[in-house]
């Protein structure tokens, strides 16, 4: 399961997101992690929560996010959920072909291996493709 939160900046997405990952941590039976640009969320979100800081790794590319998110999982199959903060922040990529090709190998990852994905994207939902509009929540 995808499921992408994307309105435009400053409409209040990451404390939307916040909610959610403080909520996974009580529902999900296993390690939720949450992946942004900085350590902004730090002091919100839950101290169980794998909080991983994006600009210390080099990820200048949708396909070493992929790589990414594979070699989390498998260094920890117990990951549930993971959550994105800002996706066009953590991979310097905003067109919308990319970013929908990207959603859909998260979604067959997800299926896959049975976890679940929600991310953020900063933008106008409406200037977006089909299939990304797909994944709105």
């Amino acid at each position: 399961m995808v499921k992408v939160i994307m309105e435009p900046k400053g409409s209040g997405k990451t404390k939307q997101l916040i909610e959610m990952i403080n909520s996974a941590v009580l529902t999900e039976h296993g390690n939720v992690v949450c992946i942004e640009w900085d350590r902004e969320l730090v002091y919100d979100i839950h101290y169980h929560i794998r909080l991983i800081e994006a600009s210390d790794f080099y990820l200048p590319s949708f396909e070493a996010m992929k790589g990414f998110i594979s070699g989390l999982y498998a260094g920890n199959y117990d990951i549930t959920h993971i959550f994105v903060d800002n996706l066009s922040k953590v991979v310097p990529c905003k067109d919308p072909a990319q970013i929908e090709e990207f959603l859909d190998w998260m979604d067959r990852f997800s299926t896959a291996n049975g976890l679940k994905f929600t991310i953020t994207i900063s933008a106008d939902a409406e200037s977006m493709t089909d299939g990304i509009k797909k994944y709105l929540n």
